[in-house]
C-alpha cells in the first residue's frame, strides 16, 4: 500500500469512527483533520470533494461491514450456522467492536433515509444486497418456506438487532444480550443454540 492509499484509509477509519458516534453530517473537513494530524486540503487532495468523501465512506462501511459480518460465515453451511454466525457477528458489530459509536450503517440510515440522493441510493443497494442475502439463508435454514415468509425473516432478524442496539446503546440495559439471544432463538427454533 502506498503512503497515500494508507494515509486515504486512515481517513476513512476515522470518519466512519466519527459517523458512529455523530452522523454523517456531524463530520467536517477540519474534525477529520484534526484528529489525523492533517491539513484540511490533506483531508480534501485524496477524495477532492466532501460529497467524494462521503461517497467512499459509504463504500467502505458496506465493505467493514461485510467482511466482519458475512465473510466469516460465508464458509460455514448455508442455513443455520451461518446465521448463528451472522447473529454473533452483528452484536459484537452493534457494541462497537469494529467502529467506537456502533454501527455506522445504522447511524447514516437513519441520518438519510429521508434525504432523496446518490449517498441515500447507494446506502440503499448495500442494504437490499443483504436482506436478500439473509432471505437465501433462512431459505436453507427452512426449505421449502416462500419468498414472503424469508423476507419476514430476515426482516425479523433486523428487528433483533435494530432493539438490540437501543437497549444495549441508549437504555444501558444490561438484559439486552440474553433478550435478543432469546428473540433470535425463537425466531430459528431452539435447537443448536448460541453461544452464551
Amino acid at each position: 500500500m502506498s503512503k497515500g492509499e494508507d494515509t486515504r484509509a486512515r481517513i476513512l477509519d476515522e470518519a466512519m469512527n466519527q459517523v458512529s458516534v455523530r452522523g454523517m453530517a456531524g463530520v467536517s473537513l477540519g474534525d477529520l483533520a484534526t484528529a489525523l494530524g492533517l491539513s484540511k486540503s490533506g483531508v480534501l487532495k485524496h477524495f477532492q470533494s466532501m460529497e467524494a468523501l462521503q461517497d467512499a465512506l459509504i463504500e467502505s462501511m458496506i465493505a467493514r461491514f461485510t467482511a466482519a459480518i458475512w465473510a466469516p460465515a460465508k464458509p460455514l453451511e448455508p442455513g443455520r450456522a451461518r446465521l448463528d454466525e451472522i447473529f454473533e457477528r452483528d452484536l459484537a458489530w452493534t457494541d462497537g467492536e469494529s467502529v467506537r459509536g456502533g454501527c455506522p450503517l445504522t447511524a447514516t440510515a437513519i441520518e438519510l433515509d429521508d434525504q432523496p440522493g446518490p449517498l441515500r441510493d447507494k446506502l440503499k443497494a448495500g442494504q437490499l444486497l443483504w436482506a436478500k442475502t439473509l432471505q437465501r439463508e433462512f431459505q436453507a435454514l427452512r426449505p421449502g418456506i416462500d419468498e414472503e415468509s424469508a423476507r419476514t425473516m430476515a426482516f425479523q432478524l433486523k428487528g433483533i438487532i435494530l432493539a438490540y442496539s437501543h437497549s444495549r446503546r441508549m437504555l444501558d440495559d444490561e438484559t439486552a444480550r440474553a433478550q435478543a439471544k432469546a428473540a433470535y432463538r425463537s425466531l430459528v427454533g431452539e435447537t443448536s443454540p448460541t453461544p452464551a
